[in-house]
């Protein structure tokens, strides 16, 4: 996995910034309720001008959830920059090892995320809905990269025609991710690269169903 030393020293300082608004924000939001956490509070918690919030998120409530408005970007950007020879879900591997460099020392932080959420349901709609975006925009790179035109026209439900493959794998990468925080999350003591790689193997290899060990119940 890309460790943060290898970005450049702005956008180290951008992500640190980010971080920090978002713990900021998981935290209060466990202590008072995302609903009596203003903007002001979050920066200030931070060590931020309230100002400057908002050129790290566009609304308030993405701060509870950290959503990263450049992070579909980047990733796209990363999958198609990938060399030719690399298959699709190992473009996207790569891509997302790099974006989820930090974690590691995030256990604690995503381990209160889910409270927040579930005390909150729009918080939770906001995160769907986000991740329904960042995923359709993972499509349309998938389905680039395979050399398929994608029209800029929406289709029938909303989005762009990216073809079934590339659908599915963005979406399964996107789960993937969430499978590997959430299990590394309750096995702390477990890397979470070794997490994220294993789920990542286990998609490459077909999800084929692992043998029990002889004797052990089924």
């Amino acid at each position: 996995m890309t460790s943060g030393a290898a970005l450049g020293l702005r956008e180290r300082k951008k992500r640190a910034t980010r971080a920090a608004l978002g713990e900021a924000a998981v935290r209060l939001a466990v202590e008072h309720g995302a609903e009596n956490v203003t903007v002001e509070m979050i920066s200030e918690a931070a060590g931020v001008s309230a100002r400057t919030f908002f050129n790290y998120f566009a609304a308030h409530d993405d701060a509870f959830v950290m959503i990263d408005a450049d992070l579909a970007p980047r990733v796209t950007r990363a999958v198609l920059a990938a060399p030719e020879e690399l298959p699709p879900l190992e473009a996207l591997r790569t891509a997302l090892a790099a974006e989820l460099a930090d974690v590691e020392g995030q256990s604690e932080l995503w381990s209160l995320l889910p409270v927040v959420l579930d005390r909150s349901p729009r918080l939770f709609a906001r995160v769907m809905a986000a991740q329904a975006g960042q995923e359709q925009e993972l499509a349309h790179a998938i389905a680039v990269r395979l050399g398929r035109e994608v029209p800029e026209a929406t289709d029938a439900c909303g989005g762009r025609e990216t073809g079934l493959y590339a659908q599915l794998l963005a979406g399964v990468a996107g789960t993937a991710v969430r499978v590997s925080v959430g299990h590394w999350c309750t096995h702390p003591d477990t890397p979470f690269s070794k997490v994220f790689h294993e789920v990542f193997d286990q998609l490459a290899a077909g999800l084929t169903a692992p043998v029990a060990p002889a004797g052990a119940d089924r």
